[in-house]
């Protein structure tokens, strides 16, 4: 059995979830709706405001569906309830993001700037404090959208590794290399 695949789901009580016919999953709560179509292979059914996800066999096909649909269940409930968020900085002199509507305007030390149109489900702010690197953070309901976005905003200018320099997220570890030693 799946280690996540066979946790249940708990539903909080501002949030309602139907099974549909052909496995479509619909999330409603207080930020949104969210859908989801899942295999025809795998049972999902809801009992007392819980959700259970079950597989007919231990075929491998089978095991690997379970535990994703559980997750992208289990992201689609807190994604409505709670929300998701990343925090990304711009690191190095000259590096900053502007936002203009849904449009990210980041200056990453090319030649020119770089026009970046985020998705409307996406809200975004940018806060730069005098002496400080530029902080973008990006809320979203969808765990998956919001992670493709940051990371495809990180790929512009990822972190360099001897000074740091380039578009991290916050709380992240980077490997730092030495850099030349002297010769005496």
């Amino acid at each position: 059995m799946s280690r996540i695949g066979k946790l249940p789901i708990s539903i909080p009580a501002n949030v309602n979830v139907t099974i549909g016919n052909d496995n479509l999953i619909t999330v409603k709560g207080p930020l949104g709706e969210l859908k989801q179509k899942v295999d025809t292979a795998i049972t999902v059914q809801m009992e007392n405001n819980i959700i259970t996800v079950t597989r007919p066999s231990d075929e491998k096909e089978h095991r690997s569906k379970h535990g994703l649909y559980r997750s992208l269940i289990a992201n689609m409930v807190k994604g409505v309830s709670e929300g998701f968020s990343t925090n990304q900085e711009f690191v190095g002199v000259g590096y900053k993001a502007e936002l203009n509507g849904q449009v990210l305007e980041m200056a990453l030390g090319y030649s020119h700037s770089i026009l970046f149109e985020l998705p409307k489900e996406i809200q975004a702010e940018c806060k730069s404090e005098k002496r400080g690197n530029t902080i973008l953070t990006m809320k979203c309901i969808d765990k998956q959208l919001l992670g493709q976005v940051a990371a495809k905003i990180r790929s512009l200018r990822p972190p360099e590794p001897y000074k740091g320099k380039g578009i991290k997220f916050v709380n992240e570890e980077l490997r730092r290399k030495a850099g030349k030693s002297a010769k005496v």
